[in-house]
């Protein structure tokens, strides 16, 4: 099912003015472009896949497609030139791009490290470089970079990609501090399972699966607080972070008891 853009805000007028979603083609992006739609003046969609934007690009006439790969600092460059040009810098980013690789050791092909890293990690980098200066000489923006629950402690199979995303959790909060001195705001977001075209290859039990409509649900109006952490479900969010206090030992007496049983 696919969310339904109609309603706007409360009083019928745009939240933002201009919103860039990158990642949009499919998953949490996708429906997280859609429930912002009608919350914009102009919505910008990026991804590498061009059908796929088209399609989202077709069911909104404030909709503009821009197509592009998040680790190519040209094309990056070029999209948030084109937002911007006529005067104002977007008001809202949010980076939805990600790869997920599953890992089997002990076979590690140094490949699938570093496709994780260029898209999950420096792939945010880019986009930052890119709006950053702009938003901070109007004194004003917002950043919303989706992260993971894989990053608040590492589990069994996501070596490649948990790292990145618990790379992405450390980078939000040494900017926060600084960029809030300069009138952006920044959103950390920690899904948990959500059924995605990503997770769909998962051979494992996925506890509390949600759909990417909830999820993006959840995002919007963290996004519209504000909210620095949007993260969930609850369940297992403190489960996690509880795993994160937890002595070494025990956690990974719980790991190899829970995670890799059978």
């Amino acid at each position: 099912m696919t969310s339904n853009p109609v309603n706007g805000t409360a009083d019928g007028t745009p939240r933002w003015n201009k919103v860039w979603v990158i990642g949009a083609s499919t998953g949490i992006g996708r429906e997280t472009a859609l429930k912002l739609m009608p919350m914009c003046a102009e919505l910008f969609v990026s991804a590498r896949s061009e059908d796929k934007l088209a399609e989202v690009a077709a069911i909104g006439a404030t909709v503009t497609s821009l197509p592009l790969d998040v680790t190519n600092a040209s094309e990056v460059n070029e999209a948030a030139a084109r937002i911007s040009s006529g005067g104002e810098p977007v008001d809202l980013v949010v980076i939805s791009s990600g790869l997920w690789r599953k890992v089997n050791l002990p076979d590690i092909d140094p490949a699938d490290f570093r496709a994780a890293m260029d898209v999950n990690f420096n792939g945010v980098i880019e986009v930052l470089a890119a709006v950053l200066p702009a938003m901070a000489k109007r004194g004003s923006g917002h950043v919303a970079i989706i992260a993971s629950v894989s990053g608040y402690r590492g589990l069994p199979g996501a070596s490649a990609y948990a790292p990145t995303k618990a790379a992405l959790i450390n980078l939000a909060e040494c900017i926060k501090p600084q960029l809030d001195g300069l009138g952006i705001t920044v959103s950390i977001i920690n899904p948990g399972f959500v059924d995605t075209p990503m997770t769909s290859v998962n051979k494992f039990p996925m506890p509390f699966l949600m759909e990417p409509e909830e999820a993006a649900s959840i995002i919007v109006s963290g996004l519209e607080r504000r909210a620095y952490e949007i993260a969930f479900p609850r369940k297992m969010v403190w489960s996690l972070k509880l795993a994160r206090m937890l002595p070494n030992a025990v956690f990974f007496w719980l790991v190899k008891k829970m995670v890799m049983r059978g």
